[in-house]
């Protein structure tokens, strides 16, 4: 099995889905979708080989830590971890200054951080390419995992519907305009004032234009699992948010992701979440490690989107 890379990718930033094609999102999928299978076969692609990530962690993670990490090393890479009791930019450097002097020692660059403007800027001044892990609005690394699990398990995307159950954060973000790009119907069910930002709307109802993917809000949950093809749901209190959770459980105690709402979807429904999760609060046991569930497909499959991701931009 070979794989070639598409030259058209190389040197580009991974800083939201909206940058990129319906067409170049599908081919990051196929290629995920072949990497994961060669992995799966002992078949080596060291696409990567010699080459060096930067692995920027203002935020700390499981998935994102341990996925891009094994993930530059099957690719023949490796993965530098930097906490901010690594880097300059902890006691003052600008990223300006940042992204010049890692520019000349790296050949990727990928950070979790808060402000999306961060990852931007670091991306303005690099000179190779940068890679967004999450930010408070965005989390695109995580969405091109999700979207190759439905992939994976209904066959297609196009017409699919997948109802976000809960808050409508960087995840609920990213999902909007991904599934715009790939032409999957997504519904958001949220309490009054949690609701997606507009520009983000915006931005997917556009794309959504070219593939006829229909996005739409809602306050009612179970209106929003009537045939539902998906249930996607994340933690309500983001991180950074922790304050706040004890007020917000007062607003989402009706969104929980349980056996009642379940039955409200589809029979074959799968059932999602990006995890860490609550157990108990947005999702229950009895949902989550039950037979629709697919939450730790979908975790692993970051894994084989973000080293498509990687392979084509770090070629």
């Amino acid at each position: 099995m070979t794989v070639e890379l598409n030259p058209k990718f190389k040197g580009r930033d991974f800083l939201a889905i909206r940058d990129y094609t319906s067409e170049e999102v599908m081919e990051i999928l196929e290629l995920a979708q072949k990497l994961k299978k060669m992995q799966k076969e002992g078949i080596p692609h060291p696409l990567l080989a010699g080459k060096t990530l930067g692995m920027i962690f203002q935020k700390p993670s499981t998935r994102t830590r341990v996925s891009f990490e094994v993930g530059i090393y099957q690719l023949g890479g490796y993965g530098l971890f930097l906490s901010p009791n690594d880097l300059q930019m902890g006691r003052g450097e600008t990223i300006k200054d940042t992204a010049l002097t890692l520019s000349r020692y790296l050949d990727g660059i990928m950070i979790r951080t808060f402000a999306q403007e961060e990852v931007e800027e670091l991306a303005y001044w690099a000179s190779i390419p940068v890679i967004n892990g999450l930010t408070d609005l965005l989390h695109p690394c995580q969405i091109m995992g999700d979207i190759l699990t439905i992939l994976e398990k209904k066959g297609t995307l196009k017409g699919l519907k997948c109802a976000f159950i809960g808050d409508g954060n960087n995840v609920c973000h990213s999902l909007l305009v991904g599934g715009a790009k790939v032409g999957m119907d997504v519904v958001v069910a949220c309490p009054p004032g949690f609701a997606p930002k507009d520009e983000i709307m915006a931005q997917a109802l556009k794309d959504a234009e070219e593939t006829g993917a229909k996005l739409w809000v809602v306050e009612d949950p179970a209106e929003a699992v009537d045939g539902a093809d998906v249930i996607y749901t994340d933690v309500w209190a983001s991180m950074g948010q922790e304050k706040e959770a004890h007020e917000k459980e007062k607003h989402f105690a009706r969104y929980q992701v349980n056996a009642s709402l379940l039955g409200k979807a589809k029979p074959d429904v799968i059932v999602m979440h990006c995890l860490p999760a609550k157990r108990g609060r947005e999702i229950t046991d009895e949902v989550m490690d039950g037979p629709n569930s697919v939450v730790f497909d979908e975790a692993e499959n970051r894994l084989h989107a973000q080293k498509a991701i990687m392979a084509l931009v770090m070629q």
